[in-house]
């Protein structure tokens, strides 16, 4: 490691993959009430176990990219960090603020929550995502104004670079955009239209520049591509990330009371934004075939093409599916956005943040070439398990996303929602099957830290 500051990212990373296990969890809980309605109420109803599954994805991503921003800016801006005890500090803040918010999740009642949290002042709690009390959020953008001030002064009084340009905007659009979580119209249209302005370019927008940033990095190390080859493409990538993720906000402004022609709009921009993660795959293996050493951390390349080919596939091709206006009439709400959210975030942005761990933990528990070859297989085999059991998870749950719209929304004798979910239930038994093969494979990731080998500290 050649700075010692980049250690400060460790406690994000360790805490992050935490946040991962508690995530897998409650989506197991989900997916067990969908089979079996009544399971662990009233403890833990449907509704607060959804909201801490989805809260607890954002929090962990959010995470992990502040591990991977300290971990690589030292190296790319070639100086120590400018500030290491505010990172430490942010860590703490953000972490105590996080499991505080889980915890009164789980704990209490959600409308007292808004009460002894003081939402009446500054109203923007009950909003699906962004459920978080009021003091939390302000809590989230002090922690961002600190993390962007650390990382903007260190990369101000050092080198520049693509990497760390690209990184840097995307941070500053993910504190930007956020703030949007603080305006509550009372009009429901114009709440849900400037609500997806965090949820949506969040998602397809800056975080996909953090992405490919992190991307960049990790293949420059693996490979040993020249920079300047990397970041045409990196260039190229983001280019048409913002261009289609910007205006394919449309696609979420169909049917909330916004202008007709946003049926246009949403439908172009949604079926040009597959591009850029179809782009990242050929980036990815073109940078492999290209590479110039052989590096040790072999595992670490794999997570990065899997990576490529994840999202595309969950982002790009189930996004795709049912985003063009007239098939989203028909689709919209239905298992086929589960299937699309959830093969997305996971390629997209877990299998980046294992990616960027995969390489940078074992460097920082100084093993410089990477973990050993016995620690790699057994986090292949668990890459392989969590890889196949999202696809699972997505495949049934386009299945019944499409067994919802031929039983409930077609056709002159449909059936209401309950008596088609009673109808779906076989394959919310298989989706359940295989998120407990993700739950396998994570845990069999988290043995590969302890594998030892010989010669091996």
């Amino acid at each position: 490691m050649k700075y010692s500051s980049q250690m400060v990212a460790k406690p994000y990373f360790i805490f992050a993959l935490v946040l991962l296990a508690g995530e897998v969890l409650f989506g197991l809980i989900l997916g067990t009430q969908y089979v079996a309605g009544d399971f662990l109420f009233p403890e833990i109803p449907f509704n607060v176990a959804r909201m801490v599954h989805t809260n607890l994805l954002i929090v962990l991503i959010l995470f992990g990219f502040m591990g991977a921003t300290y971990y690589l800016v030292p190296e790319e801006s070639e100086r120590e960090l400018w500030s290491p005890w505010l990172a430490k500090i942010t860590f703490w803040v953000f972490a105590f603020a996080g499991v505080a918010t889980i915890l009164g999740y789980l704990l209490v009642p959600y409308a007292t929550l808004t009460e002894i949290t003081y939402n009446n002042i500054l109203p923007t709690m009950g909003r699906e995502f962004l459920e978080q009390p009021t003091i939390t959020k302000i809590g989230i953008v002090i922690v961002a104004l600190a993390f962007i001030l650390n990382i903007g002064m260190t990369v101000l009084k050092g080198r520049k670079t693509v990497i760390t340009v690209v990184l840097l905007t995307g941070l500053l659009g993910l504190a930007v955009f956020f703030l949007f979580a603080f305006y509550v119209p009372d009009n429901l249209v114009l709440d849900k239209f400037f609500w997806w302005y965090v949820v949506h370019l969040w998602v397809e927008g800056v975080w996909e520049l953090i992405l490919g940033a992190i991307l960049a990095f990790v293949l420059i190390k693996v490979t040993g591509v020249d920079r300047e080859h990397i970041d045409k493409w990196l260039y190229l990538i983001i280019a048409m990330t913002l261009i289609s993720g910007i205006v394919g906000t449309g696609h979420h402004f169909f049917y909330i009371g916004t202008p007709g022609y946003w049926l246009w709009i949403g439908s172009i921009a949604s079926a040009v934004e597959p591009l850029p993660f179809f782009l990242m795959i050929l980036y990815a293996f073109a940078m492999e075939k290209q590479r110039r050493i052989d590096h040790d951390n072999k595992i670490a390349l794999t997570w990065a093409k899997g990576t490529a080919i994840i999202a595309f596939l969950g982002a790009g091709v189930l996004g795709f599916l049912h985003t063009l206006a007239p098939v989203n009439y028909f689709t919209h709400g239905t298992q086929l956005t589960a299937a699309h959210g959830h093969l997305s975030f996971f390629g997209a942005y877990i299998m980046i943040l294992f990616t960027i761990i995969s390489y940078a933990m074992p460097i920082m528990r100084g093993r410089l070439h990477g973990n050993g070859v016995k620690a790699q297989a057994v986090e292949r085999r668990s890459f392989w398990m969590m890889v196949i059991g999202m696809l699972g998870i997505s495949l049934a749950l386009v299945i019944a996303g499409t067994m919802q719209v031929f039983i409930q929304r077609v056709g002159v004798d449909a059936l209401g929602f309950m008596e088609t979910q009673a109808e779906i239930v076989p394959v919310y038994v298989v989706r359940l099957g295989f998120g407990l093969l993700t739950l396998l494979g994570l845990l069999t990731y988290f043995y590969s830290f302890f594998v030892k080998e010989e010669g091996v500290k």
